[in-house]
């Protein structure tokens, strides 16, 4: 079989636009959707106490039950709190700004690596300007993808070492400043939290932490929810959502074409906007299993790092209508997520 050796590519601008335009000018009561949710920081504290709590139980007990429940435990909380981040890049959880920052902070702790702040800022040029390779740190390196091929073991171990890959991603980025004082300020933070843990609870504390999270954004059915959001799993459409049962204890974060239409709803909000939305995501193509989903990517040698979208069409930058939730969002979504 041939295999890519390229991006597919599209000469129009994130896909998101439109639709969303179409959605709000049906159903103007969206808007009614559209607000914060504080309860989320009660999420955030509930699944930083349980991955220290078990690192704590975990520091003198056997390497495959540290493992065995980082796989089984640990990558679940460590997820959902990776959702909670997201939810906070968005200013989803407070009203001032410099509060959601600190949440995620807090949210990043169990995870080892700084990653909070640095996520905020080149998440919402993910938004504005999806599959625009110099501003979209979802996207992965040409080199990334023919490293990775499309063999079975290839994509495993990519899976594996995502969170990696998906550091060095930020370096290609432009029209970003990933340093200033918020991003010392996590990475001290962390620094500081890691090195009290392992210093009081020890090796087996610290690798139950990193394992957790490796799975929870890597060779784990979690690890899915990176093919299942951008990757053309179905034709050319770029965005896909997923409607199963690891969305109840992972915030929705599956509801990902009602996300990008309306980045300005919470997470708990998402399936009433698909509800009201009707056709206009009934009509798409979805993902039900993350398992079903993993073994696909693995396994399908169609399916390889180059299944993704690329463009260079950053559109048009005005307002209309119907608000700043249909418009283009590289000028006005970025300031309103950052106020």
């Amino acid at each position: 079989m041939k295999k890519a050796t390229c991006f597919a590519w599209s000469e129009s601008c994130e896909p998101h636009k439109q639709r969303t335009k179409e959605i709000i000018k049906e159903h103007p009561e969206i808007r009614g959707l559209i607000g914060r949710n504080p309860y989320t920081f009660l999420i955030i504290l509930l699944c930083v106490g349980i991955q220290v709590a078990l690192a704590f139980y975990l520091q003198d007990k056997s390497w495959w039950l540290v493992l065995g429940a980082a796989y089984v435990i640990g990558a679940f909380a460590c997820h959902t709190l990776f959702v909670c981040i997201h939810e906070c890049a968005h200013n989803l959880v407070f009203k001032k700004g410099y509060m959601n920052t600190i949440a995620g902070i807090i949210a990043n702790l169990p995870m080892v690596l700084p990653s909070a702040v640095s996520f905020k800022k080149y998440h919402i040029k993910h938004h504005s300007f999806q599959g625009v390779e110099e501003l979209d740190g979802d996207m992965p390196y040409h080199w990334e993808a023919r490293l990775i091929n499309n063999s079975a073991f290839g994509k495993a171990i990519w899976l594996l070492f995502y969170p990696l890959f998906q550091m060095l991603r930020p370096a290609r980025l432009k029209e970003i400043s990933l340093w200033d004082a918020w991003t010392v300020t996590n990475m001290v933070v962390e620094v500081v939290f890691i090195g009290l843990l392992t210093y009081f609870l020890g090796i087996k504390a610290l690798v139950f932490l990193l394992a957790s999270f490796f799975f929870s954004v890597g060779l784990h059915p979690l690890g899915a929810r990176w093919v299942q959001e951008h990757y053309l799993t179905h034709g050319e459409q770029e965005t896909k959502s997923y409607y199963g049962p690891l969305n109840s204890v992972n915030l929705n974060v599956g509801y990902h074409n009602e996300h990008h239409d309306f980045p300005s709803i919470p997470w708990n909000n998402l399936p009433k906007l698909k509800a009201i939305g009707g056709k206009h995501y009934t009509s798409l193509h979805s993902h039900t299993s993350y398992t079903v989903l993993l073994f696909r990517f693995l396994f399908d040698r169609k399916l390889s790092v180059f299944s993704r979208m690329a463009r260079a069409n950053r559109g048009k930058t005005k307002l209309n209508d119907y608000g700043p939730y249909c418009v283009d969002r590289s000028k006005v979504l970025l300031a309103e997520e950052m106020a």
